[in-house]
């Protein structure tokens, strides 16, 4: 099997294939020395018998090493490259072992009482609110969501969004009518007298305008009398009516109970009411408001809403200093103070996010678990036997080493029990 150069390794990866040759340098040294001490032994025991002990404990000692090398070799590849059954089983069973974690992975650990258990102990909500209380991780969030605001608003395709707020618009202002909740809500400002502050608004305006605007009146009446009426008179004609104005504005704003509010309140409750009954009413308001609200109009409002809001939104969420982020940036601190002080809202942030969390795994666990499954399908065999005896290969060079040693004191016991029984 082809290894993957040293330099394309991680600095861990390096480290364990450096390990893992020490590992298999010391149990072949072990096998060599039982070799050779099997060697000697056996060649010196007829001239002392003792070695005879020693030659077992060496004869077994290459037996259990031996094995132990065919059975770790044969996990990840052929031993001696001869094409045994049942060897090289990694490379071989490469998907089945994929499925086969996956499943465990699945049924052992994504199970709703396991992670409604581990989360129940774990305190979710006041570890996240110690770490965000802090205010530099609080700011490092809100630049974070920012960014994120940010990156989804300039994805956002401007003719789409303004075809939403125009639809939008449509929808819920054009399509429905007006006329009766207008006339209800009109009806509700009468009984309730809100209107009054709109009345005494009015008559102020007029009468500032009145003081400012006094040239307004010359001529206005007096340019339709006869020529052969005086100028003077026509000069007192124009006072007059402006005079006039004046003292009727006045004494509207002063008397309350003033003639004209009362026409007004009048005319205001016909109107409220034929609003709600009158067809002839509601349609001219749908006529007004489709004249306003017609599709050019629309659409152009989309646009201008939709394009200031959004240039208004990316300069703030971009700015560091803006007041945005630094209202996110204090919401986030204080929502982190909450979660470590508040234990209600500790209880049910915990809630929250296990019930979530157990909701997730039961319904989609087998595809959770199918990620283990997929990556380990598509990985290659050589390079997944590879990463796996980097693993845990230099581990099972002590399953050789052990075995070494464990056959020399089986074939030692052997011997020596051999040895009592027949002499």
């Amino acid at each position: 099997m082809a290894r993957t150069p040293t330099d394309q390794l991680s600095p861990a990866d390096q480290q364990r294939r450096r390990a893992l040759r020490t590992m298999k340098a010391v149990a072949l040294g072990a096998l060599l020395a039982m070799a050779v001490v099997f060697a000697i032994a056996f060649s010196l025991q007829e001239q002392v018998p003792w070695l005879g002990y020693v030659r077992a404990a060496a004869e077994g000692g290459m037996v259990g090493a031996l094995a132990d090398w065919f059975a770790v070799t044969a996990l990840f590849r052929h031993p001696l490259g001869l094409p045994i059954p049942h060897t090289a089983i990694i490379p071989k069973r490469k998907d089945e072992i994929g499925r086969t974690l996956g499943e465990f992975v699945e049924t052992e650990f994504l199970r709703g009482e396991v992670v409604r258990t581990k989360l129940a102990a774990t305190r979710i909500s006041r570890r996240a609110g110690e770490w965000l209380r802090q205010p530099e991780h609080a700011a490092r969030v809100g630049s974070e969501a920012s960014a994120i605001a940010a990156g989804v608003l300039r994805a956002l395709s401007d003719d789409d969004v303004r075809e939403v707020i125009e639809e939008l618009a449509r929808e819920h202002v054009l399509v429905p009518e007006w006329g009766p909740p207008v006339g209800g809500w009109l009806e509700r400002v009468i009984e309730a007298g809100a209107h009054h502050g709109a009345v005494d608004l009015a008559a102020e305006t007029i009468e500032n305008w009145l003081s400012a605007n006094r040239v307004a009146f010359e001529g206005l009446v007096s340019r339709r009398l006869p020529a052969w009426v005086p100028k003077i008179a026509q000069r007192l004609v124009d006072d007059t009516v402006y005079n006039e104005a004046v003292k009727f504005v006045a004494a509207v704003r002063a008397d309350p109970d003033h003639p004209a509010r009362h026409a007004i309140d009048g005319y205001l409750e016909r109107l409220a009411h034929n609003l709600q009954t009158d067809p002839a009413t509601i349609g001219r308001l749908e006529d007004a408001k489709s004249a306003v609200f017609d599709s050019p109009r629309v659409r152009e409002l989309a646009a201008q809403a939709w394009g200031t809001a959004k240039s208004g939104l990316l300069a703030a969420l971009d700015d560091p200093d803006s007041g945005l982020r630094h209202r996110l940036t204090d919401a986030l601190a204080d929502i982190g103070e909450r979660l470590v002080t508040d234990a209600a809202l500790q209880k049910r942030a915990d809630g929250w996010v296990t019930e979530a969390a157990v909701f997730l795994v039961d319904r989609y666990r087998h595809d959770i678990a199918s990620i283990i499954t997929d990556t380990v399908e598509r990985w290659d065999p050589e390079e997944t036997t590879e990463k796996i005896e980097l693993m845990v290969g230099r581990d099972l060079q002590y399953i050789r080493l052990n075995g070494t040693i464990v056959g020399a004191l089986a074939g030692l016991v052997i011997y020596t029990i051999a040895r009592a029984i027949w002499g």
